[in-house]
């Protein structure tokens, strides 16, 4: 008795294509940040940024701490010089359109966070 062949199990929507661009929650990035420029090693970052001129057209606000203890919260962040002491090891880019998201640095802690939403 033949049988028909199984049919192939669906794809979840997750598997099928990698995500696109910008899809990437950038209220979830704090803490010790490395940011990486060598387009080498862009496929081990969790997220491609832009560094925005202008603040008005910046995703994020980002406040330089001094201290990792006190980098708690979205837009404070503390840069580590080596990716190894890294929360998030970010890729620089120079072109807008590749970014997840872009920045731009206050020097006022309160202002740090997400500009819209």
């Amino acid at each position: 008795m033949a049988t028909a062949p199984a049919a192939p199990a669906p794809i979840s929507p997750k598997l099928a294509a990698p995500a696109p661009f910008g899809t990437i929650d950038a209220s979830k990035i704090f803490g010790s940040i490395y940011l990486e420029t060598d387009p080498r090693r862009k496929s081990y970052c969790f997220a491609v940024i832009y560094e925005e001129p202008e603040q008005a057209f910046a995703d994020v606000l980002v406040y330089k701490e001094d201290s990792k203890l006190f980098a708690d919260k979205a837009g404070v962040w503390y840069f580590t010089p080596t990716r190894d002491f890294a929360d998030y090891a970010l890729f620089v880019t120079k072109d807008r359109g590749q970014a997840d998201f872009s920045i731009h640095y206050t020097k006022v802690r309160s202002y740090a966070g997400l500009q819209r939403q």
